[in-house]
């Protein structure tokens, strides 16, 4: 028997990041390497099934942030830059919420 998987659905709270990930020359005034980082993370959120999928490459460090923003999770885009998203529960699939690319540090 074939069972169905859902992956998350993904949502932006900027329309730049929509187009960040998806206009190939638009950069939102950041250096190439974090559109390319970014570029990479967004393609490992898409194929996710669930946030499980992001815990589990190491590359990604999947973390879950303290404080204020418990309810958000970051991924690494390089030392100083982390891309920042929430975690919306729903059924029968989570959705993603890509908050933002910070210097978090």
């Amino acid at each position: 028997m074939l069972s169905l998987q859902f992956r998350m659905e993904t949502e932006f709270r900027d329309n730049d990041l929509d187009r960040l990930e998806t206009d190939a020359a638009f950069t939102a005034d950041y250096a190439k390497d974090i559109v390319k980082a970014y570029r990479k993370r967004m393609q490992a959120i898409r194929a996710a099934i669930d946030e499980r999928d992001l815990r589990a490459v190491k590359g990604n460090h999947f973390e879950k942030l303290q404080g204020d923003r418990s309810h958000q999770h970051s991924l690494r885009l390089n030392d100083k830059w982390r891309l920042i998203v929430e975690i919306k529960s729903g059924s029968p699939k989570n959705t993603i919420v890509v908050v933002g690319i910070e210097d978090y540090h």
